[in-house]
């Protein structure tokens, strides 16, 4: 087939095809600024699963029970989850075919959309980032305020930027061990709460004098009215939940995809990864947001939103129970996985901005890499935005935390509908070149998955803010949709200043480049064959 021949209108990024010992490897960057392979399979999948499971889950999911009820936090999960699915499908697909070392998420938007959107996307992407890591951090700093230590949350905040940085700037495969472990450590404390909540639904805590069930979806309400009385105020308790468990989400779905040029046999680990990602988080979040319903009312004063000393509805379930000490483990459990969350996002952070700088869209100095192949400039600039969290100092932290989340979830939604333009003009591309039928990665249901996935988080972007017009509120309107006239700004700017077109036609988008090198690198790799049921065992789950 004729590779077409790009025009400029494409993508302007500074590429070299690199020969190495390995392999001929196709590369974004100059040989001596390189990422470095070092991601195994278990790395990549604890790592996006990680950041999805964090304070989102075990703090966030406090103050959605608070406002909108037992019922509606788990309907908005679930909702979110499918949403998530079509998510990782597409970028799955897109990245398998071209997991080249250097890539984002922008770097497809740029090559099949527009350079001008790319450029926007990009910076949002890098905000959402550095949102989300003062989000963990501020988390953190409410999880730590639970044990009321005579320390100055100032000092916690530090310790924590502080952790999360060290394990970033070292080496790539010692940042993704970390994350294993880490995620490690989130995992089976939610796989003990999920069992701990089964026991407590059946009356097996201290205090319990019978079978809890479902007493507080009775007693509280399964659905809690929201800003209005009556079904309306049920069905905008359940949307306001849809909308704020989207900071549960955001951006963990692009984890994988940001990492697939750090990781080894990419064609083989990614789906992989993408696949499993999608149907353990729905198993992690429907049991665990449907526990969390069980165990506490929704009207308990200590929940995020309701007072100032707010805690994770996990501990204080166990509260409630009179289970003693394990309170304060699974509080410890739970401090890791806002270290493990702000660790992963602080990694996609750097990484996006490493990205831009290869292509002219960010300073060149964020695409220096160490010997080990780590972006430690950009890695510092991204890290320092999450000082943000020293907000803490000065408010509540509860307060500060709902900003982060607003802030960072909107500008999770906008870039997830970029992520559903690009992949249609993706799959058009491949189409008009036909390859769509050869693709190394195909999901289920497209484009159709897509178009519904657009329409509702078009939806969910517009109406994110709405409970601050129910009385209007001037500083939680600006949290809640600040990031969609700078996203605006960014990219009528780009357009404006260097004239491109409004999309790239599908018969100047260069859908060959970097094929062969991605097809003989995947002939490369080597099936790993599993010599017991023990290995099979770990193969399976890693």
């Amino acid at each position: 087939m004729e590779k077409k021949e790009d025009t400029g209108a494409s993508h302007d990024f500074n590429i070299e095809a690199n020969q190495s010992i390995e392999n001929s490897e196709y590369n974004l960057a100059k040989q001596h600024d390189q990422l470095a392979r070092g991601l195994k399979s278990r790395h990549i999948q604890f790592l996006a699963l990680g950041g999805a499971i964090g304070t989102g889950l075990f703090v966030g999911s406090g103050g959605i029970l608070s406002s909108s009820g037992p019922a509606s936090l788990f309907l908005a999960y679930l909702s979110m989850t499918v949403i998530v699915w079509n998510v990782m499908n597409v970028l799955a697909e897109m990245v398998v075919y071209l997991p080249m070392r250097g890539i984002t998420v922008p770097y497809f938007v740029g090559r099949f959309v527009d350079p001008s959107l790319a450029f926007a996307v990009g910076w949002n992407y890098w905000y959402a980032y550095a949102m989300l890591i003062g989000a963990e951090a501020t988390a953190a700093g409410i999880i730590i305020d639970y044990w009321n230590l005579p320390v100055n949350i100032a000092v916690w905040i530090t310790i924590v930027l502080v952790v999360m940085l060290l394990l970033n700037i070292i080496a790539v495969s010692f940042f993704g061990e970390a994350e294993f472990w880490f995620a490690s450590i989130k995992l089976i404390t939610i796989c003990g709460l999920i069992i701990l909540g089964f026991v407590i639904f059946f009356g097996g805590g201290p205090n319990q004098d019978g079978v809890l069930g479902f007493h507080y979806w009775k007693t509280s309400g399964a659905f809690a009215e929201y800003k209005a009385e009556g079904s309306l105020g049920r069905f905008l308790g359940y949307w306001h939940a849809f909308v704020s468990a989207g900071f549960a989400f955001i951006t963990s779905p692009e984890l994988i995809a940001i990492a697939a040029g750090e990781t080894i046999d990419p064609r083989r680990n990614i789906p992989k990864a993408a696949r499993r990602f999608v149907w353990r988080l729905a198993l992690f979040y429907g049991f665990s947001s449907l526990l969390i319903g069980i165990l506490v009312p929704s009207d308990d004063k200590n929940l995020l939103g309701a007072s100032n000393a707010s805690a994770s509805p996990f501990v204080i379930g166990i509260q409630r129970v009179g289970i003693p000490v394990l309170n304060h483990v699974i509080n410890a459990a739970i401090l890791t996985s806002a270290w493990s969350a702000g660790n992963s996002f602080l990694y996609s952070g750097s990484r996006v901005l490493y990205s831009m700088s290869l292509n002219g869209q960010a300073p060149k100095w964020f695409a220096i890499t160490n010997r080990r192949g780590v972006p430690y400039v950009a890695v510092l600039f991204t890290w320092c935005f999450g000082m943000l969290a020293y907000l803490n100092v000065s408010n509540t932290g509860a307060t500060v935390f709902n900003w982060f989340v607003s802030i960072s979830t909107i500008s999770g939604f906008v870039a997830w509908i970029v992520v559903m333009i690009t992949y249609l003009r993706f799959r058009r591309a491949m189409e008009y070149n036909n390859l769509l039928n050869v693709l190394p990665y195909k999901t289920s249901l497209q484009p159709y998955a897509t178009y519904f996935t657009l329409l509702i988080v078009s939806l969910l972007t517009i109406t994110s803010g709405f409970q601050t017009f129910m009385p209007f509120v001037a500083k939680d309107f600006i949290a809640a949709y600040i990031t969609i006239p700078v996203f605006l700004m960014f990219y009528l700017g780009h357009k404006i200043y260097h004239r491109t077109p409004m999309y790239i036609p599908v018969d100047q988008i260069d859908a060959i480049t970097g094929k062969k090198e991605m097809d003989e690198l995947e002939a490369m790799g080597e099936e790993r064959v599993p010599k017991n049921w023990l290995q099979k065992a770990w193969y399976w789950l890693a």
